[in-house]
């Protein structure tokens, strides 16, 4: 199934203009922006596929009047969407690497697991309890994306970037950061277990009651991050804090190798049967960390 979106855009326009509505009328009754409207129409995105049915009874049409001759959308997939069926997502994944703009809009409740080849194409989108599991999300752009209550088991977000995005309550298990970028932005009360976060680099973000077992952080770099209420276990390799603030957070069961501690205040921060090699051992020293609770390798 391919969709053409610069021949969707101009159905749609053509069908709101002949029931005399404005972008902005029309946008009010699908609950969307009127410049997702517009953008609908000039071909640069395509309403999300449950959309489609509330076009067509806002305009009067059946759900075939958005194909042509050489853009059909079978029988089954209409009698999906007509049902309110959203596992027509399963069958939409292979395709969005063709001309999908997945920018601006806001899904809830979608199942995206298993999409790929989306492209720099999310940026200010609002994901809640949307599921995308094991969805290859590497090299994506994420900017003013608001992500709540989603499910990214097994995703691969590596070389993802995300700037001034809120990021709550989601869950990363198994999910692969390795290389992404993380900045201005507020990540809080998601699961990272068993998450491979090496490479990663956060800069001028909050990271709050995360849950961190098992995670993978070696090479990760933080700079001008708030950490609060976080416990750091098991290897830390090659990490560097830089200008980091600490509240109600631990390192707990962790061993600290080779890792670069600057212009960061550790005084508050707990360290429970911890190791380090000596030259971290002096970084924490200098950031006045407590160590009576760190052995040296």
């Amino acid at each position: 199934m391919i969709l053409n979106s610069k021949s969707i855009g101009n159905k749609i326009a053509d069908a709101r203009k002949k029931i005399n509505l404005s972008q902005a009328e029309l946008a009010l009754q699908v609950s969307i922006s009127p410049q997702a409207v517009g953008k609908w129409e000039r071909g640069e995105s395509m309403p999300d596929i449950t959309t489609f049915g509330r076009l067509a009874e806002i305009f009067g049409v059946d759900l075939n009047y958005f194909s042509d001759s050489s853009q059909t959308i079978e029988k089954e997939i209409v009698t999906k969407v007509s049902r309110g069926d959203d596992s027509i997502f399963s069958e939409l994944k292979d395709n969005m690497g063709l001309n999908w703009n997945m920018s601006g809009e806001n899904y809830v409740e979608a199942d995206f697991s298993g999409i790929k080849n989306v492209k720099d194409k999310l940026s200010g989108s609002s994901f809640k309890k949307c599921k995308l599991i094991e969805a290859d999300l590497s090299d994506i752009t994420f900017k003013g994306n608001s992500i709540r209550d989603c499910d990214f088991f097994n995703a691969d977000l590596r070389n993802s970037r995300f700037y001034g995005s809120e990021i709550i309550a989601n869950s990363f298990v198994n999910a692969s950061f390795v290389d992404a970028v993380i900045e201005a932005s507020e990540i809080r009360n998601c699961d990272f277990s068993n998450a491979n976060l090496s490479g990663i680099e956060f800069s001028r973000s909050e990271f709050r009651n995360n849950k961190i077992e098992n995670t993978n952080w070696q090479h990760a770099s933080f700079k001008d991050t708030q950490f609060t209420e976080i416990i750091f276990s098991g290897l830390l390799e090659e990490c560097s804090f830089t200008s980091c603030a600490f509240s109600k957070a631990k390192f707990k069961n962790a061993t600290i190798k080779n890792s670069f501690f600057k212009y960061s205040d550790l005084k508050r921060v707990e360290f429970i049967d911890c190791h380090a090699d000596k030259l971290t051992y002096e970084f924490l020293k200098n950031c006045k960390a407590n160590l009576t609770g760190i052995t040296l390798l």
